[in-house]
């Protein structure tokens, strides 16, 4: 891949504008064989190819790695940059699915033409760790449209979503929309033009996960404001990071993105897959945590057990605390679990409470290498008093 020229003094939007020339892989240390550790324009393919993790460092010299485990996750190791906030981000380090630049991920699904995306079509669930200090990031997923299928080069529109973000920064563009109501969520709308469409979503409510998350509504929403064609194709989705200060410990603990059926105009015919394996069968539950005080902190509990008679592998075991409203407001994984039948695994998170009293709802998700959710429940509550 080749840089694309830039000549702009604005915030730029992230993802793409790093297209640079990818690098060798190296491992970090030889104690830590399972670890690559990617600099500078560095790529990896993850989770056995189904996702690309790159750190895409395009607009700061300064020196910024990810280490990832070769799972669907990736954590900024170090980041000594220190761009200014009113100009564009040093990098965005990310992790994909689909075709970025012409360098696509296997068996992805994409592209899917705009106007075939039904409910449930493309949903996708994204967890992270957020730092404080002098750190300026934001913590945003670069969706891309082109329009033809097979395109090298973004020729569409790049659709943000901003779950969060840390600093005095914005979007490229400008605000069109505040407070819209999409998808049960709301969002301030900013739009810009420039060699294509970039429209972004800012969640007026920040949070540090979403769960099978639908894009249909906002993709929808920016084709009723003329940004999308109904005749383009989204070509991939990208979480990640754009950093503008430090940004040492973001995280992306789990990311997972799910395409129904298949979608791509050039795709070969497929063979037929075996059957699939029985769906294990874990039982949730919850211990009752004490109540905490508004923005104190308070052990939640859920118990996964196996009642099956075969042994549980490679699970990603999720617990979430959700508002009145369904917002998560807390989350806590644990990747890579084997539970044997009868074997019942505690996961404690030790959950801050928000400012709001109220009751909050825990969920206990069970989830397989891939992302999916295999088993889902409401498995107790916490108040807050």
């Amino acid at each position: 891949m080749t840089r694309p020229p830039f000549s702009r003094s604005l915030v730029l939007p992230a993802a793409l504008l790093a297209a640079g020339a990818t690098l060798a892989v190296l491992p970090a240390t030889t104690s830590e064989a399972a670890t690559t550790r990617l600099c500078q324009s560095q790529t990896a393919p993850v989770d056995g190819g189904a996702y690309t993790v790159e750190n895409n460092e395009w607009g700061s010299s300064a020196l910024e790695c990810v280490t990832t485990d070769g799972r669907a996750d990736f954590t900024v190791a170090n980041s000594a940059m220190l761009n200014a906030t009113d100009g564009a981000p040093g990098g965005y380090p990310a992790i994909y699915k689909g075709c970025h630049y012409g360098d696509c991920t296997d068996a992805s699904g994409f592209p899917v033409k705009v106007s075939d995306i039904s409910r449930g079509k493309v949903t996708t669930s994204w967890s992270t760790t957020q730092p404080g200090g002098r750190s300026v990031y934001n913590v945003a997923y670069d969706i891309w449209f082109d329009q033809t299928p097979n395109s090298s080069q973004p020729n569409g529109t790049e659709l943000m979503i901003w779950l969060n973000h840390r600093g005095h920064i914005q979007p490229y563009g400008s605000k069109v929309a505040s407070n819209v109501s999409i998808g049960g969520r709301g969002y301030d709308v900013w739009f810009g033009k420039q060699a294509w469409n970039t429209v972004s979503y800012t969640m007026t409510t920040g949070t540090t996960a979403v769960n099978v998350m639908g894009l249909r509504p906002l993709i929808e929403d920016a084709v009723r404001r003329g940004y999308i064609s109904p005749s383009w194709y989204l070509v991939d989705v990208e979480a990640g990071f754009e950093i503008w200060r430090h940004g040492a410990g973001l995280a992306t603990r789990r990311f997972s993105v799910h395409v129904a059926g298949t979608s791509s105009p050039s795709a070969a015919p497929v063979s037929p897959s075996p059957s699939p394996a029985a769906t294990p069968d874990i039982s949730v539950q919850a211990i009752s945590p004490n109540p905490p005080a508004p923005g104190n902190s308070t052990n939640v509990t859920v118990d996964f057990k196996n009642n099956g008679s075969a042994t549980a592998s490679n699970l990603t075991l999720v617990t979430e605390i959700l508002s009145s409203a369904g917002k998560v407001v807390g989350s806590h994984s644990q990747t890579g679990q084997d539970l044997a039948p009868g074997q019942t695994l505690n996961q404690t998170y030790a959950w801050r409470a928000p400012s709001s009293a109220g009751t909050y709802t825990i969920e206990g998700l069970v989830q397989n290498s891939s992302g999916k959710t295999l088993e889902q429940a409401k498995v107790g509550t916490v108040r807050v008093t």
